[in-house]
């Protein structure tokens, strides 16, 4: 199955997996996301991630994080750069997510990394998505 916008997948497969109370989904696997479930791991979104090798391009599984009230913890992720319409942010311009409560992950000359990352890089790039 072709996808147009694999990183709209990605988290469309995250947040539906969330509603649905799944321990773990799975997703093809790209460098791009495999970063962006790192930035979620080290974040404190997502528990862990891993690829899975196959004879295509790989698998790559997130395990999702819930607190005790089995509530899960992300509670918005949206895409925000579109293949129609991309969003670039200078350094200076990064707004924070839910008053600093939550992320941006950027794509910058320096690679794939979250707003408080970049501002301290002083880089600005491409707004992906935004998770809280």
């Amino acid at each position: 199955m072709k996808v147009t916008d694999p990183i709209a997948d990605m988290l469309t497969r995250i947040r539906n997996a969330g509603k649905a109370k799944h321990a773990s989904v799975d997703m093809p696997n790209s460098k791009l996301k495999t970063r962006i479930a790192d930035i979620l791991k080290a974040s404190g979104y997502v528990k862990n991630y891993k690829v899975i090798d196959d004879d295509l391009q790989g698998v790559l599984r997130v395990y999702l994080k819930y607190d005790k009230h089995n509530t899960h913890a992300i509670y918005g992720i949206e895409r925000v750069s579109k293949s129609g319409r991309r969003v670039y942010t200078k350094n200076k311009d990064m707004a924070p997510v839910l008053n600093g409560l939550g992320i941006s992950i950027l794509s910058t000359s320096r690679g794939v990394m979250t707003d408080k990352q970049a501002i301290k890089e002083n880089v600005g790039g491409e707004v992906l998505c935004n998770v809280w």
